[in-house]
């Protein structure tokens, strides 16, 4: 055999021998709870409220359940957003710059996968173009806003694929389109997208055909290959359990040698929310991201949360109902301005979300916060929308609706100008997310209170989503653009306004889900789009300000979405009875965030257990 061909055979052999264990081993599945089994109370860290039922698959290209789902325990992004500071922190890269047609990112050179292969500028262009060619993948949609994704070695030359003799390069360039030059989104993707293993996940594929759909039926259950400070240890359907890996690169990088302080982290998969806030308050959990209801009442019990009075936690997100533009009478301003008047936020604030949030005001810019800079108090009383049923009843008027109502003061129809009745308008919520319930309750109450007929409809979950995407619904319930991100407030913005890829009912958006401002109707208004186009290329501060503040005003001049409440991206609760020096507002040393989930990961290295 000629000794080259033996030695390509060899890391054949042994890249197929760890392929069939990705495909076809299943972890350990013995272990009961912590008083009866491998896990030592102070070395196990229980965490809830990522998982509902046990996971299908750990496939990082599929729709794996935790500890895929969230980010940082097995796989990582390339960087890290601090909610708190409006900072980018390392990880995979140890730094990025943005220049005019591009964003460029170095690795860190210690960055290894649990195999002993450096975690290299290929893993990353490999990444990002499996979106390019499965438009399936969530990281598909940012390939509108780029040209190439390259890697470069220290030479400064292109390093377009892997070979013998060549170093492992560093240097991604991620290439701006011109067309649609917009940095913001890649800034989003650098610390929201795992980076995979080029060198495993790419064999798997080939020898799929490339076929998406029959590489996602491998379950990467034990012994896959990734970069995190864990690895998957056990999975059932009451548990899911993840081990330390004490090999992990960046112990040394970035932590000064020191291993987390949790060998085992534990999820439980529970069936409610009430189920996980009975196990903070008995100290079976030690973190939650539940929607846990008078949580000042469990502080007796050893439960906390960010902040020790209202309102509890950082709001970041603002949950609405959704208006459907392409149903009548919804696309009338001023149906849409008096349910903007009508709606009672404070009994939403106070009585459904249990004074978890911050005073709303109008418009979709947080007043407080790194938003704060963006938002105008002046712009807010000129053109906004607040709690005032007697102005609602004006929009109404104004739009010729009359109410009729019975001598039980009960709302029975409404009317339009020329007579005819209204359609009773639906309110769609998923069944049995409870605060989602209450808070279409109050909305529905409040409107119907001034004579707009609506009414609630809860459904499935199933057929919520379906009926979100579709445009299945008069008003929806719905929380855009979540999570904190470099980009906001532009992508809030955007994923309520954007006319980019506008489809009628019945075809799937997952922007502009109302179909608002559609581009081929009388009434368009292009300066929406001209200003979600502008901002992201926006350097200078009062640029930015000026920009927003208008988009600000048109949205509350033309009052697309009604915005109901403000509410964290994820709930954080935690119990003190296990474990010590767990972030908070007294102390903030990360975001409210539970180990695992983006910078979150990083309390692993500083909480300690309680010892009795």
């Amino acid at each position: 055999m000629v000794p080259g061909l033996w030695i390509m055979t060899a890391r054949t052999f042994a890249l197929n021998l760890l392929l069939l264990g990705l495909a076809t081993c299943r972890p350990h599945r013995s272990l009961a709870d912590d008083k009866n089994s491998g896990f030592p109370r102070a070395e196990t860290f229980y965490l809830g409220g990522r998982q509902w039922g046990e996971p299908s698959t750990f496939n990082p290209l599929g729709t794996p359940g935790w500890p895929i789902s969230t980010m940082n325990l097995l796989y990582e992004t390339l960087l890290m957003y601090n909610s708190l500071t409006g900072q980018m922190q390392p990880l995979l890269a140890e730094s990025y710059a943005v220049h005019d047609d591009s964003v460029e990112v170095t690795l860190n050179p210690a960055a290894r996968w649990n195999d002993g292969k450096p975690v290299s500028a290929w893993d990353v262009t490999f990444t990002f173009e499996l979106g390019k060619k499965h438009k399936s993948l969530n990281i598909a949609p940012i390939w509108q806003y780029l040209v190439a994704v390259r890697a470069y070695g220290e030479d400064g030359r292109e390093a377009a694929q892997p070979g013998l003799g060549i170093q492992y390069p560093r240097r991604v360039v991620f290439q701006l389109n011109p067309e649609k030059r917009n940095p913001l989104v890649v800034l989003d993707a650098l610390q929201a997208q795992i980076i995979v293993p080029r060198h495993v996940i790419e064999p798997l594929l080939v020898e799929r055909g490339n076929d998406l759909d029959e590489f996602k039926k491998l379950k990467f259950e034990q012994g896959a290959v990734s970069s995190g400070p864990y690895r998957l240890f056990s999975s059932s359907s009451e548990k899911i359990a993840v081990v330390r890996d004490d090999g992990y690169w960046g112990n040394q990088a970035y932590h000064g040698g020191k291993r987390p302080a949790a060998r085992y982290i534990v999820h439980p998969l529970y069936k409610s929310n009430d189920a996980f806030s009975v196990a903070l308050r008995q100290g079976r959990l030690d973190i939650s991201t539940t929607f846990v209801p008078r949580i000042w009442l469990k502080a007796k019990k050893g439960v906390r949360s960010w902040l020790d009075q209202e309102p509890y936690f950082l709001s970041s997100s603002i949950p609405m109902l959704l208006v459907n533009h392409k149903r009548a009478p919804l696309m009338d301003v001023h149906l849409r301005r008096a349910m903007a008047f009508a709606i009672n936020y404070k009994d939403i604030r106070e009585l459904a979300v249990s004074g978890y949030s911050e005073p709303l005001r109008p418009g979709i810019i947080l007043p407080f916060g790194l938003e704060r800079s963006f938002y105008s108090e002046e712009d807010a009383h000129k053109y906004g929308t607040w709690f005032d049923p007697e102005r609602a009843k004006a929009e109404l008027r104004a739009a010729g609706y009359s109410s009729l109502f019975g001598p039980d003061g009960e709302l029975l129809e409404t009317r339009a100008r020329d007579g005819k009745r209204l359609p009773t308008l639906y309110v769609k919520s998923p069944t049995g997310w409870t605060d989602w319930e209450s808070i279409v309750r109050i909305a529905v109450k409040s409107m119907r209170a001034v004579g707009i007929d609506a009414r609630e409809r809860f459904v499935d979950t199933s057929s919520f989503w379906n009926a979100l995407y579709e445009g299945d619904f008069d008003l929806i319930m719905h929380t855009p653009s979540t999570q904190p991100s470099p980009s906001k407030p532009w992508s809030r913005f955007e994923a309520l306004l954007t006319t980019r890829d506008f489809a009628p009912l019945g075809q799937r958006m997952y922007k502009n889900i109302g179909r608002f401002n559609d581009p081929h109707a009388p009434g368009y208004l292009p300066r929406i789009d001209e200003l979600l186009s502008q901002i992201p290329t926006l350097t200078d501060d009062a640029g930015r300000l000026a920009a927003y503040r208008e988009l600000n005003v048109l949205f509350m001049q033309q009052q697309p979405d009604l915005p109901l409440v403000y509410r964290p991206d994820t709930f954080y609760e935690f119990s003190v009875k296990h474990w010590s020096n767990l972030p908070s507002a007294a102390n903030p040393y990360l975001p409210p965030l539970i180990p695992g989930d983006r910078l979150g990961t990083n309390m692993l290295w500083a909480i300690e257990p309680v010892t009795h």
